[in-house]
This record gives C-alpha cells, structure tokens and sequence, in this order.
C-alpha cells in the first residue's frame, strides 16, 4: 500500500477532532426509551454522529452495529434489569473482534445497584451514570465527561487492505477512512487504486424521495424479500442523513426503521453529509465504488430527504427509485419535481390515505407526459402505489418483483439468478384501514355531543328550576294544583291571574321533556331507597340487600349513600343528569348502587423468578381475603414474546421484574392451588405484544383445571394416572418444582405435561371448556395502542396487533366469554411515560373509543363487546387525579348511549387503578408510602373498581414480602379503619369536584379534537403526536422537579442533611437466581421437545389460518398446547410481520 494510504490509516487511529460516532439504544426487552433519547440529542448537540437504535435491541444488534457504523462509543440505558449480564456480554461481544476501543457507557436511573456498577466498570464498561451524576453534573456536564472519555482512547492498530464482503469491521474502518480521505485527493486516490482493480460486478440501487415518505420502511421491506427470495446473496446498504449547520451533529436515523439487519449477509452504513443544501456525501460515490467491488450483490443507497429539483442520486447509481406520498399539493406541483423524468420507479407509499387514488391518477398522468408515453396502460407504468407499513403488501411484492427483474437485465444474469419465487401481487385499490374513513371524525363527533348532552343539561336543568318556581307560587293560592310535576288540564289555562302562571308551569313542564320529568318523579322513591335502613336491588335476576347506615363508635349513624337534599326541581334535575346516585347514568359516581360488602378491591400484585416463586408470592398475599385478585407482572422476556435462553442478555432479564412464563406449564404452575373459575377469583395480566398468546396459556390453564376437577369428582383420577404413566414412560413427567406453600391444596398441577382433550372425550372435553370459559373472570391488558404511544412493547406490525385483538372479542363472543375483559385499556403508562393526568385520560378514552371503531367495523354488534373492556388508571398527586374516574365514566356512558345506542351495561365504565410509579423515588423511600396512601385515598373515594398500592420500594427493586404487605395494609387501613370510606360518595356534592368534573371533561373534549384533526389515534400515532406530548410533558415535570419549583419532599426539599440527594442504598435486592433461570431455559426446552412433530403442525396451521384471514386466536387456542411463547412469535412473524421502531 502507497505512504499516503497508510498515512490515512494512521490518521485514522486519533479521533482528533473528527465527529465522534455513537450507538445509542434501549437495551433488550427494555421500552424505557425516553431517557436515550434525551442523551442521543445531547450527543448530537455536542457535535457528534448519532445512530440511534431505539429500544429493545439485542447486544448482537448493538454490537453489529457499532463494527458496521465504525463507532467510537455505544451510549445505552437499562431499566428492565438483567443489565448486570447484558453489559458484560457486550464488552465481552466487542473484544471478540478486537473492538475494545469502542467505549461502552450506560445508565439506568436507580436500578443499577452501586455495587454492580464497581463491577461493570471494573470489567471494562467505560461508565455507568445515576440520577446522581446528573444532579452534581447536570446533562450537559455527563456528556462533555462521556466525550472526553471516549476522546482519550485512541483506535487500535490498523493496515488498511481491501475488505471481503463478510469481514464488517473492516468495511466500517474502510468507509471511515474514506471519510478522512475526503480533504485529501491525493489519499484518496491511493486508496481508490487498492480497490479499482476489482471488478464491478454489483448493481446499485438508488432510493431517494421526499422527507417523511417511507424510504426506510420502504426498503426495509425490500430487503426482506431480497434475504428470503435470494438465500445466497449479500447486500449492502447505504443510508445518508443531513449533518446540522449550527452542531455539526447529525442523527442517522435510517438504521431504527430496519427489521432485516439481524441477517449477516446485510451490511449498512449510515453517513452523515458533512456539508450543506446536499442530501449525498462527499465520498459517496467512492463508498459505493468500493461495495460493489468487494463481493456483494447488490448496493442500495438511500438518501437524505430531498426537494422537487434534486437529482443527484441518478448520476451515482445504475436504477433509481422515487419515493413520494399523496402529500405534494396540487397537481401542478408533479411539473416540477425532476425525479418524475429521471426515476426507473416512482413509488407512491402510503397509499391508504385519503386522496392517494386520485395522486396516483395524477402522478401517472405527469409520468406519460414527461415521458411522451400516451399509449402505455396504466399498468404498465413503472409507478407503484405500496403501503410499506403493512405487512406482504401487494404493491411493495409488485415493486420488488419489477426490481428483480430490472436487475436481471442489469446483470446480464439468467433470470432464474434473480427469479424472486411468487409473490402476490395484486395492484391495491383504495385501501381501508381499521378505521373507515368515514368514521375519521368519531373523536370530535364525541367531543361535540358530550358538549351538547352539557349544554342540554344546562337547558333542562333552567326549565325546571322554572317549573318548580311555578309550582312553588301555585302552591297554597291555586286550588286546582296538581300533583307534582303533572301539568294542568287544558281547561285550566284559558283566562288571565292564575292561568297566566299555570300555562308557565305547563310549558316549562313541557321543555323538560318526558325522560326528565320522569327523572324527577323517581326521585322520592330512590331518596327513600338510600336513606331508609335497608336498601335492595336486583342484579341478573338476583336480589342483593344490606344496611344502609354504619354507625360510629360515637354512635352516629353514617350513610352508604349520601343523596342530596335539593328540592328546587333544577338544582335536583342537573345532579341527575350530570351526576346521579352510583348505579345510575351517567355513573359519574360509580357503576354500581354499592360496593361489594365482602371484596375489598385489593389486588394482589406478584411476579418475579419462576412460576413457582411468584405462586407462592400469590399464595402468601391472598391468605385470609375473602376474595382472589391476582394481579400479574411479567418478566421482560417474556413481555417480548421470547423465550428463557441461556444467551447472556437474554439469560440475565429471565424472571427478573416480572415472572417468566413461556409455556402452557409454566402457567399452570402460576395459578396452581387456585380455582381460576371460582367466582371470588379474578386475574389480571399485564402484557401487552403476546397478550394473545398469553391469554390461550390462561384460559387452557382454567379449562384443564376443570378437567382435573371433573376427573377427581367423577372417579377417573386412577384412569387418568395411568394414561399420564403411559405418555410420561420415557420422559421425566413435569412437576411443581420446591415445596407447596401454605394454602396451596395441591390443585392444578395433576395435567402438567399435557392438555385435557388428551384425557377426556371430546364432547366430556367440549362441555367442560365451554363451562369453563363462561365463568372464568380477569382481564388481560392487550393495549396495543398505548404500546406505541408510550411503552415500547409492540412486537409484531401495528395492523396485525390489533387484528388478533379483535380476534380475542370475536372469540369471546362466539364463545360465550362474559365474565373476563379481552382488553384493559391503560394509561397507566402513558402515565409512567411522563403524561399529565388530562393527556393520560385523554389519549386513554380515545384509545378505548379507537378500540370501539375498530371493533364495530369487523361487525361486531356495540354490546356483544363493550362490556368486555376494563379501563387502567394511574393515580398521583395532582388535583386531577381526584376526579380521573368520574370524567371518565361520564365521557364513557355518554358515547356509548348517545353515539353507538348501547345499552346500559355496556355504558359502564369499569377501571382500575395502580398508584404512581412515577411517585416512587430512590431519595428517602420510606416517604413514598405516604405519596401512595394519599393516591389510594383518591381512587377509593372516587370508587375504582380494583386498586393496586405500589410498594415504597418498587423504585428499586423488586418489592419484598414486607413492602408488599405494608402495600396491602395502606388498602385495608383505608378500607376497614378509615371512618369517611364508610360513605360510598364522598366525591358528590364538593363544590371543588364538580368544578374539576367539569374542567378536566372540557380539556378531555379538546384534546379529542386535536387527535381527531390528526386523523383520529392511528393518524396521530402515525405522527408520533400522542408520543411527542408525552415527552414534552415528562421534560416539563423533570425540569420543574430539577428546579425544585415543584416541590417533592425528601427529593428536592426538606433533604435530609446526612443523605442529600442521594438514591437509598443497602435495600434488599431482588433478584432471580440462577438456578430458576437454568431450571426455567431446561423446562422450556423439555416442553418444546414433548410438542415434537405435534407442535410443528399446530405452528403450520396457525400461520395458514393468520395468511388467510382466520381467527388467529381460536387457532391459538390449540398451538399452545405444544407450542412455547418463543415458537408462536417467531411463527406469526413470518404472517404478521414485526413492529418497526419509530425515532
């Protein structure tokens, strides 16, 4: 090699003042993203090269990216636990190819204990940041600290040699070196003349089109049908992003939007600009030169964003593709946009938009006339209208087959070398998302009727008042008066005097209408049923009957129910329609007349290790409860949809902040020794991207219960005993692994192993599962919505998710499935995600309207379903929260009586609550119990249908048995000890509450009205503007609490003067062991085997049943018999396609 080249290597070993390159990532099975994202704008507003990966990523996905990227330093967060194994695997990953120069640093708020810290960075991770360092530092300080760190370690030894298409390290340091070279044409050329003697044999594909357009997306999915149609074959991409003026940072976004960079045989590389009005870089042309040479197939380059007269790509490639919207104004606009004359493909994308038929009429049009090509039929233009979101789209499977093709020719290569198989390829015509488009308005239309039922209200409510100021006067004077609220006769009102008042009365009589004056001839009745000693009433048939007073130990009588004691026929009216007594519409006090005297609405929160662990935790909780109510965390692998695995970042997350559950024994373990179809027995779960399977788990875990049950009762057990010894003779048979605890009555765990349909007749089976399923009672959450907007974890495409939820409904209809929630519909982590209480409630009511559109659009009738969705609630301390309940059932009940004629089960709004998490902080945790009891008192007043108490201290670790009972105490102290909560309405009535009840309603109105000009939740999702408000609002709660203008007692106030601020430290520490993650990887294993050919073919039928358009959750049903969680997610992978990572 010339002296110049080697010069540039060398140049190449001192970061000197170059742009330094980060990674930066959540890591894996980690959603907490908005922490990285802070820092990576940092990064690059101190002039540095971001590639930002965004959340869930692998150590493999960092670390290939990091050889790839060329990087200089890997910035990654870590919340989820696990990140004792999952930093050291990645310094472990980077020595591996001699990439220890690349500098690894992290944070994880108060969850990296300090004792791990000392031991990350002692076994070589650069540098470990807590809250602490951000308060002595500030941000700005850590990140001027991380450069200089990573500034001090020089790059190793290196001889530039021309790379092999395989060895991804050496191209990264190639590309970079390229870059230095820029400044230096006689380097550079040195360096050309090391690769020109290699043939050019790759073709290059140039994708350039205007900001926004779906370029990303657009070639993520054609490079996932190039690595399924050409196993053989290795690619390397090119993405170029803008450098920023003012910085001289850049955020090379492309890399985040790629599902298909896992594979080997695809290599990219994002490049900043470096200079400006460009969309290429400097050393383009030389970076593609040098790839189509050194063994790959295919290079594609994608560019910056571009405007309507640039044309630069064309000259650097040899095919061309044009990525564009419906978004370019009026047809005119196509005349000047150059790329229509250049481009070998225009491609329209986001086709399912409104108007996209009419573009794509007009950009063909402008192609013929650019072209002079009249006589071609539209079909025959290089112009494909795709959705490159949606999963197998036909018009991305068209384009790529139109490439394929181009690229044979390009070659001179047989066709069969570029024949990509059959793919379907029908041309879309308008297509109808979820939602349809005449239904986009719904928010607003709900917006405008809860405004206008207010506005009635306020009509009435006057009328009546009138009336009652008629009658009042007519009283003592008239001697025809009758009785209340009946009008007069016509005969009464002819003449002038008391006629004059009468026909008042009358028409004021009148505009009430006759479901208010109904209304209030009730209202004695109901008084009387409230205030006498008993009440009654009927539920499904059954009468229900109690006490109405408690007494004191001062002997006063304390009512249940506190009616109001109006008599002007107004000021009743107006309580009546906007409030009423629980139990009736619009249930702004509650949805039932009373609370259940024998269930506390306590649940029961557990989840960490193995199944047994977390079943014991249930057990040790629900002693002494008249009622079950368990309340599941998962652990984040299994959030994820995968496996336990003994790979170390996964390994390290296996039951850690959650249980590991990942096949159909793991949940019977679960919930052994508990009768899941008991009425007293409830269960939440809290998963979101495998709820579905999930669920399957459960609801077969419920059913084979009632097998066991069945075959014990009827004598069969000593049958069933000796099939199992047949199916287990030359396996180990499952089993409960460590003792039972106290309570467990050894239930549950007979059909370890197998299913019931293997022991029982079908119809035996078919009986007993239909019983089963009809009294089963819980709720899983399955919110995908929220998913994208705040919690990161999505796993498979935004359209297939939702699919399989309404999959889940359809399910429960046919099937007669009453008593269990298909969905919960959370904000309680748009919440945790930084959300105001108003935008929480907001953006969550919209997601379970979103939920009700979609579901009415499959045809589904409105009450086959609605009272099948629970709502999930995050109290804190703002005034807000105090009322958080009570708009949402009046917002709820309204819609679905006046806009969808729902009928008045379905207009319950049914919510539970947890506690702020956010509230939980490291500083002074023993305050955090006081934040949690003032939050429980809000819901418990506001009467939530179930409550979860956070432990104090959850800001740090799993919570142990003493936090979780002192959680449980503050519940029961409140409930049984807290002489107010006697009293079942102590919200009606407050002056403050109906100011905020009403305040917190209008500002629920107006956001609707903002989301429905976004084109209604998808649209906005599909604009991140539900995300960005989130993190908008997290920033301005972080940056008050920062500067202690919002006081939070312990953290940023009355500090104590020994600890300052910092986290608590020697707390006990939760932690899965390693034995429970060995014993969890082997019995995950031990079941797949047992699926065998049996399991092979449940995944088979459960993807033809997802590619054709079958319920994939009747289908689930069966695969999880055999099948584990990580089978069934990779398996509807390949039909439903993965989540792509939005910036």
């Amino acid at each position: 090699m010339s002296s110049a080249a080697q010069e540039m290597a060398t140049r190449l070993r001192d970061r000197g003042d170059k742009p330094l390159r980060f990674i930066s990532a959540a890591s894996l099975f980690d959603g907490h993203d908005a922490a990285i994202n802070i820092i990576r704008r940092l990064l690059q507003s101190h002039g540095a090269e971001v590639i930002h990966l965004g959340h869930n990523r692998s150590v493999a996905d960092i670390v290939r990216a990091a050889l790839q990227e060329d990087a200089d330093g890997i910035a990654c967060s870590s919340y989820q636990g696990g990140h004792h194994e999952y930093f050291r695997y990645r310094v472990d990953m980077l020595r591996e190819p001699g990439a220890e120069h690349v500098r690894v640093v992290g944070g994880g708020g108060g969850t990296i204990a300090p004792e791990e810290i000392d031991d990350l960075e002692a076994h070589g991770v650069e540098k470990i940041y807590t809250p602490g360092h951000g308060m002595r530092m500030g941000l700005d300080g850590m990140i001027d600290d991380v450069f200089n760190r990573v500034r001090a370690w020089g790059e190793p030894e290196w001889s530039f040699e021309v790379p092999s298409a395989g060895d991804h390290l050496a191209i990264g340091r190639s590309l970079t070196l390229l870059e230095e070279a820029a400044e230096t044409p006689e380097a550079l050329e040195a360096l050309r003349g090391a690769w020109r003697r290699l043939p050019d044999k790759a073709p290059v594909l140039g994708i350039t089109g205007t900001g926004g357009a779906g370029k990303s997306s657009l070639t993520d999915e054609l490079l996932n049908r190039f690595l399924r149609a050409f196993p053989d074959k290795r690619i390397a991409v090119l993405a170029v992003d803008p450098t920023r003026r003012r910085s001289g940072g850049a955020l090379l976004g492309d890399r985040i939007r790629m599902n298909s960079l896992s594979d080997d045989r695809i290599f990219m590389r994002s490049m900043a600009t470096r200079r400006a009005h460009l969309a290429t870089s400097a050393v383009l042309a030389d970076s593609i030169d040098l790839l189509r040479r050194i063994g790959f197939d295919l290079v594609i380059v994608e560019t910056a964003g571009i405007g309507q007269s640039d044309t630069e790509i064309v000259d650097l490639v040899d095919l061309s593709m044009y990525v564009m919207t419906s978004d370019y104004g009026a047809a005119s606009q196509l005349e000047k946009i150059d790329m229509l004359d250049f481009a070998d493909f225009v491609v329209l994308n986001k086709f399912e938009k409104r108007g996209a038929m009419d573009a794509l009429r007009d950009v063909r049009k402008q192609w013929k006339r650019n072209r002079v090509e009249f006589a071609m039929a539209d079909e025959e233009l290089p112009v494909f209208p795709t959705v490159a979101s949606q999963f197998n789209d036909p018009g991305v499977n068209r384009l790529f087959l139109a490439l394929t093709g181009c690229l044979a020719e390009l070659s001179g290569q047989a066709d069969a070398d570029w024949s990509a198989g059959v793919l379907e390829t029908t041309d879309p015509g308008p297509t109808e998302g979820l939602i349809p488009p005449q239904r986009a308005r719904y928010l607003a239309e709900i917006a405008e009727d809860g405004r206008s039922a207010n506005d009635t209200v306020a009509r009435k409510s006057e009328a009546a008042g009138l009336a009652w100021a008629c009658y009042r006067a007519l009283e003592g004077t008239d001697p025809e008066l009758p009785a209340r609220l009946e009008p007069y006769p016509e005969a009464a009102l002819e003449g002038d005097g008391l006629a004059v008042l009468r026909r008042r009365y009358n028409e004021a009589l009148s505009d009430l209408g006759p479901e208010c004056v109904s209304l209030l001839k009730a209202w004695p009745g109901r008084f009387l049923g409230v205030t006498s000693d008993e009440y009654a009433y009927t539920v499904r048939g059954r009468e229900i009957r109690g006490d109405n007073y408690t007494e004191s130990l001062s002997h006063l009588k304390l009512p249940k129910i506190a009616p109001p004691h109006y008599d002007d026929w107004g000021e009743l009216l107006r309580f009546l329609l906007k409030e009423n007594l629980p139990g009736s519409y619009p249930y702004t006090a509650g949805v039932y007349p009373y609370r259940r005297e024998a269930e506390d609405p306590i649940r029961m929160f557990a989840g960490e290790g193995m199944p047994e662990r977390t079943n014991r935790r249930f057990h040790y909780l629900a002693a002494g409860h008249p009622a079950t109510r368990l309340s599941t965390a998962f652990d984040s692998v299994t959030l994820y949809g995968e496996d336990p695995d003994e790979r170390p970042d996964i390994f390290g997350r296996i039951g850690n902040s959650g249980v590991s559950i990942a096949t159909l024994d793991d949940m019977k373990r679960l919930y052994s020794g508990f009768d899941l179809c008991d009425p007293a027995t409830s269960v939440s779960m809290t998963i979101n991207g495998p709820a579905p399977m999930i669920l399957a788990m459960f609801l077969n875990t419920a059913v084979d219960q009632q097998v066991e049950r069945w075959l014990k009762s009827e004598g069969r057990w000593p049958e069933a005993e000796a099939r199992l010894a047949e199916i287990f003779a030359e396996t180990p048979r499952p089993r409960y692994r460590g003792d039972l605890p106290e309570g467990h009555d050894g239930s549950g765990l007979g059909l370890l192993g197998v299913s019931g349909d293997q022991l029982v007749d079908p119809e035996v089976y078919a009986r007993i599962r239909a019983d089963a399923l009809s009294r089963v009672r819980g709720t899983v959450q399955a919110d995908i919505l929220k998913e994208d907007q705040a919690q990161n974890t999505c796993i498979f495409s935004t359209e297939f998710a939702m699919r399989m939820m309404g999959d889940v409904q359809a399910h429960f209809i046919d099937h007669r499935v009453r008593n269990f929630y298909s969905v919960s519909i959370s904000g309680y982590h748009i919440a945790e995600a930084g959300a105001n209480p108003i935008s929480q409630l907001a953006f969550t009511l919209a997601n379970g309207l979103t939920i009700v559109e979609y579901y009415l659009a499959r045809g589904m009738a409105i009450d086959d379903f609605a009272a099948n969705l629970s709502f999930f609630f995050s109290n804190g301390m703002d005034p807000e929260y105090a009322v958080i309940g009570r708009v949402a059932r009046r917002i709820w009940a309204r819609a679905m009586k006046r806009r969808y004629g729902a009928a008045p089960r379905s207009q319950m709004l049914k919510y539970h609550i947890q506690t702020s998490g956010r509230s939980l902080h490291a500083q002074e945790i023993q305050f955090n119990d006081i934040r949690t009891t003032l939050q429980a008192m809000y819901a418990l007043f506001d009467n939530c249908n179930s409550l979860h108490t956070n432990a104090y201290d959850e800001a740090l670790t799993t919570p142990t048995e003493e936090s979780v009972r002192r959680a449980v105490a503050i519940q029961l102290i409140i409930n049984r000890e807290l002489g107010l909560n006697r009293n079942q309405n102590p919200w009606q009535g407050s002056f403050v509450m109906d100011y905020l009840t009403d305040q917190v309603e209008e500002a629920v109105y107006k956001e609707f009205e903002r989301i429905s000009e976004r084109g209604g939740v998808l649209g906005a999702m599909e604009t991140m503007y539900q995300r960005g408000k989130i993190q908008d609002e997290s920033l301005h709660y972080e940056g008050r609490k920062h500067d202690g203008s919002l006081p939070i007692i312990g953290v940023n106030t009355f500090l104590d003067e020994e600890s300052g601020t910092e986290e608590a430290s020697g707390a006990e520490l939760i932690r899965s062991t390693r034995d429970e993650k060995q014993a969890q990887v082997a019995g995950t294993r031990e079941f797949r085997d047992r699926g065998g050919a049996r399991g092979r073919a449940a995944l088979e039928n459960l993807q033809r049943v997802a590619a054709t358009g079958g319920n994939v959750f009747g289908e689930l049903m069966e695969t999880v018999k055999t099948c584990s969680l990580g089978q069934v997610t990779q398996g509807l992978y390949d039909v439903g396609g993965r989540y792509r990572r939005n910036m």
